[in-house]
């Protein structure tokens, strides 16, 4: 069991790799308790030379899951799927964070509790599918820590 642990940890700080494209840092929040909304954040590297673009998103935990942005409609903020994807540019990066772009999650068929682990799949142009596990964080606070991403498949 010991072994298992030291292994899941080692594994929650190493960043996820597809092609030139890196995933670290991610985790998931619920709205608020028993809520069936929740929104998962990571920050997504691009080492590669040329532009990629975030198109989709994909997790069983939830009846539909988009990308979202929030947005300042005369002072007042609110969410907004976001259809054509997230730019990762090239030897750039892209955050997912609380307040800003992030992926959502709506109809939760199971609740958000901390410490568990849910699957994501994020969807590139040309990176292909980086499939992970997102650990729930519902404590944590803004920014970006050490990571929480496990990986599960393999980039196309």
């Amino acid at each position: 069991m010991t072994r298992i642990l030291a292994l899941a940890l080692s594994l929650a700080a190493t960043p996820l790799f597809a092609a030139d494209i890196t995933v670290e840092d991610a985790y998931a929040r619920a709205s608020r308790p028993g809520a069936p909304t929740g929104a998962m954040f990571m920050t997504i590297r691009n080492s590669g030379v040329a532009d990629d673009r975030l198109v989709a998103v994909e997790s069983p935990i939830a009846q539909l899951v988009e990308l979202h942005t929030h947005i300042d409609d005369n002072g007042v903020m609110k969410m907004r799927p976001v259809d054509d994807g997230f730019e990762i540019p090239a030897g750039g990066e892209h955050q997912l964070m609380r307040g800003g772009d992030h992926v959502m999650l709506m109809g939760l068929t199971q609740s958000l509790e901390n410490g568990k682990t849910v699957p994501l799949t994020l969807v590139f142009e040309k990176a292909g599918e980086i499939t992970l596990d997102v650990t729930v964080d519902n404590d944590r606070q803004q920014g970006m820590g050490m990571g929480n991403g496990n990986r599960m498949g393999q980039g196309n």
